[in-house]
């Protein structure tokens, strides 16, 4: 199945003030008892801490054995452990900011930012860039007027150079339409120019244009993220300098290149929310995939692989999704399997070589009685603690 789509030659958007005044998107929402819905959103410091605190500590665990090997010498060891402890903190990058960004995940607002913070610092994330990006993102999903944060069409790539780094080390690859500073070479570089204010290229980096509009769009956003930029180069410059004075080259590895070690497991499930769905659409069954995964990876995730689910109801915590997946699953398409999905991105994607207006248009249930139509104000008070102070008015309908 196929709809129309108009293909982005270049196209220059209006400036997103101009777009918050005139675009009003009624979602549709599938129905849920309001009292169900209202539980479902309650936050737990208790189960925060299983999320956010067991993710810290697995990381603290495969860091020390890292350690371990390293100091006892035990080389081979110590690499199938730096894997495991890539492949664990490379869920830090986007998928633990993106909830804690929410502010979903701890009843205490403390709680949530300082996790936040650390998450993001370890690996090399700007939250105040992306809590404008992914605010837009979820008012007008995927209508590319208003939400650029996943610029479709967007390419699910498996290229051997590109699986390569995401098996061993993530160093050259280059940010694409995607909010992503890429490999960590690319990530460094594009750190240092955000530090010193100074604009990059969309050539060199396709993402930069919808930060230029985010940036001209909320300028408060602009000085945090030059801040917090200066503050990442301190912070990772000095795990350089400690392990350059202290002769432990393993903890650079350990800290500054974690995120970007052994990315394939959230590579695989990350390119999968929107990828090769349609554009302008008003339903979130239709722009937005959900995906059954093992508990296992599910956890490293934060259980966003119920992302159709999360757009519907975004201040419902990352650990109440599979309870909110199950109240909504009669009303919402089969979800896919991780390589199904992968299966349905490519084939997506060789037919858009050749017919670049066409994406997949997911089959729906077929519609019942009630009127479940929404507007971007629903979808707006729906997202939790995100919105940057700037964009916290409800805007009109």
């Amino acid at each position: 199945m196929s709809v129309s789509a108009p293909v982005d030659q270049g196209t220059s958007f209006p400036p997103l003030a101009t777009v918050r005044a005139t675009l009003r998107p009624r979602w549709y929402r599938s129905p849920i008892d309001p009292a169900r819905l209202r539980a479902l959103s309650r936050r737990s410091d208790r189960q925060g801490w299983w999320q956010a605190g067991g993710h810290a500590s697995l990381f603290a665990t495969t860091a020390a054995l890292t350690l371990a090997c390293w100091a006892a010498e035990l080389w081979w060891a110590m690499l199938v452990a730096l894997w495991c402890h890539g492949f664990v903190a490379s869920f830090f990058s986007g998928t633990a900011p993106h909830e804690l960004g929410h502010g979903t995940v701890f009843r205490s607002r403390r709680l949530n930012r300082v996790f936040l913070y650390v998450f993001s610092a370890i690996s090399w994330w700007d939250p105040f860039d992306y809590a404008a990006s992914h605010t837009y993102h979820h008012r007008y999903t995927t209508h590319p007027e208003a939400d650029r944060e996943n610029r479709l069409p967007i390419t699910p790539s498996l290229r051997p150079g590109l699986v390569v780094q995401l098996l061993t080390v993530n160093l050259f690859s280059r940010p694409g339409r995607n909010f992503s500073k890429g490999g960590f070479f690319s990530a460094v570089r594009l750190t240092v120019r955000a530090a010193f204010d100074r604009p990059v290229r969309a050539e060199e980096a396709p993402s930069q244009e919808w930060l230029a509009a985010l940036h001209a769009d909320q300028p408060d956003l602009r000085r945090q993220s030059v801040l917090w930029s200066r503050t990442l180069l301190a912070l990772h410059g000095g795990v350089l300098v400690v392990s350059v004075l202290s002769g432990a080259w393993i903890v650079p590895l350990l800290l500054t290149t974690a995120a970007f070690t052994a990315n394939i497991g959230s590579y695989l499930v990350g390119v999968t929310q929107h990828c090769g769905l349609v554009e302008n659409s008003t339903d979130f069954r239709k722009n937005t995939r959900s995906i059954r995964i093992n508990p296992v990876l599910a956890f490293l995730y934060w259980h966003m692989n119920w992302h159709t689910e999360h757009h519907m109801y975004a201040n419902v915590p990352c650990y109440n999704l599979p309870a909110l997946a199950r109240e909504l699953a009669p009303d919402m398409p089969e979800p896919r399997s991780l390589t199904g999905a992968w299966r349905e991105m490519r084939e997506t994607w060789r037919r858009q070589q050749t017919d670049p207006n066409y994406s997949y248009d997911t089959p729906i249930p077929p519609p019942h009685d009630a009127d479940t139509a929404g507007t971007e104000s629903d979808a707006f008070a729906s997202l939790g603690d995100l919105a940057p102070h700037g964009l916290r008015s409800t805007p009109h309908n």
